[in-house]
């Protein structure tokens, strides 16, 4: 029984799945860990860590935490922002859950329709003298239109964060895009190209913000026997942080094989009643992260969503619903709304066949054409 199960669930093609590093390279750094019996509180794994992605990224400042929504939080707190904080519809829940929870007012702008990021010109209606902050969201890894949001943010004196859950190797005009915004915020979670298994970071290019941001994920310790401030425990682990290394030396072998398979959709589901998501212009080193399509109506893609799950293929709407339908916010986007009933995000991961590409594609045609 337990071996028809797991084939079962080996069988199934499911809209992602983690990266796993060969477990060799991993019982290495687990090794090290066991013979220094030195397991959190910013340990020689997590400081290799993040020197590395430093490298890699070509960033300044990097805070390796816990998850992505603690560096939200924390984002929110370092900046001391008070009031409305204007922010996208269409994203993960953490986005909208982190300024509540941080005891601000979110105030939704709607989307462009084509890149699916927030729309600038929202942005700037929504202004009210409580406004102090933007979040906004590089949806699926697709850069915001940056200098417009700068510009509003220098005008109105706003402070902005990024959400950058997605966007691990994506570059905006030849710079890594988490070297924009106030900070940028990042999750390493296991459904992430770039993953910890658990984690997420902070960025930014302010030394001065940087310190304040690692006091604040230690408790506020500041030596032994002394704080700076209040502080959470935002720290993230020896265990964790062996994964991220791992993963990190597959990382261009990653990006190669999702910017691969997501040419493949695209080129196979070109001439379908479609949309893809409009990229910006800016954008360089796109990582491919996921591959959504939009459908014509809800009805449609209900239908595909359930065709594809007859053959046990497991596509999400992502993001469904629009954030303006939480019970605890309040505000109108209809394009948000509209796009987040039409959406799909198709399988993606690395491990992922063209034969099972093949036959997703061929689910999509079947219901289309």
């Amino acid at each position: 029984m337990i071996k028809l199960a797991v084939s079962t669930f080996v069988n199934m093609i499911y809209v992602t799945k983690p990266f796993i590093p060969p477990l060799e390279e991993y019982r290495e750094y687990l090794d090290q860990i066991w013979d220094r019996e030195y397991l959190t509180n910013d340990g020689p794994l997590v400081r290799e860590l993040e020197k590395r992605l430093n490298n890699y990224l070509q960033t300044k400042h990097l805070s390796y935490v816990s998850n992505g929504t603690i560096a939200l939080q924390i984002a929110i707190k370092a900046l001391e922002l008070k009031g409305e904080i204007i922010t996208t519809p269409f994203s993960y829940v953490a986005t909208t859950s982190s300024i509540v929870w941080e005891q601000c007012t979110p105030v939704f702008a709607d989307i462009d329709p084509n890149s699916f990021n927030i729309d600038p010109l929202k942005i700037e209606e929504a202004i009210t003298s409580n406004t102090s902050a933007i979040i906004a969201t590089h949806v699926f890894g697709n850069p915001c239109d940056i200098d417009a949001i700068q510009k509003i943010a220098t005008k109105y004196d706003l402070a902005v964060i990024y959400d950058a859950s997605h966007c691990f190797g994506t570059n905006y005009k030849g710079s890594s895009i988490f070297r924009y915004g106030d900070v940028s915020t990042t999750s390493f979670h296991a459904t992430k190209l770039f993953h910890t298994v658990e984690g997420g970071a902070l960025f930014t290019e302010n030394g001065l913000l940087n310190q304040k941001i690692n006091y604040m994920r230690n408790f506020g310790h500041d030596g032994p026997g002394r704080f700076n401030g209040v502080g959470i425990n935002g720290k993230n682990s020896e265990i964790h942080a062996a994964m991220g290394l791992c993963v990190l030396n597959h990382i261009d072998e990653i990006l190669a094989r999702r910017k691969s398979q997501s040419e493949y959709y695209a080129e196979n589901l070109s001439g379908c009643q479609i949309q893809f998501q409009s990229l910006s212009t800016e954008v360089s080193n796109f990582n491919y992260a996921y591959f959504p399509v939009i459908f014509e109506s809800e009805a449609i893609t209900l239908t595909i969503l359930n065709a594809l799950e007859e053959k046990e293929i497991f596509s999400r709407r992502y993001f469904f619903p629009s954030l303006t339908e939480l019970n605890y916010v309040s505000g109108s986007c209809p394009i948000s709304d509209q796009i987040s009933t039409k959406i799909l995000c198709l399988p993606l991961y690395h491990t992922l066949k063209k034969e099972e590409q093949d036959l997703v594609i061929e689910t999509i045609r079947g219901c289309l054409l």
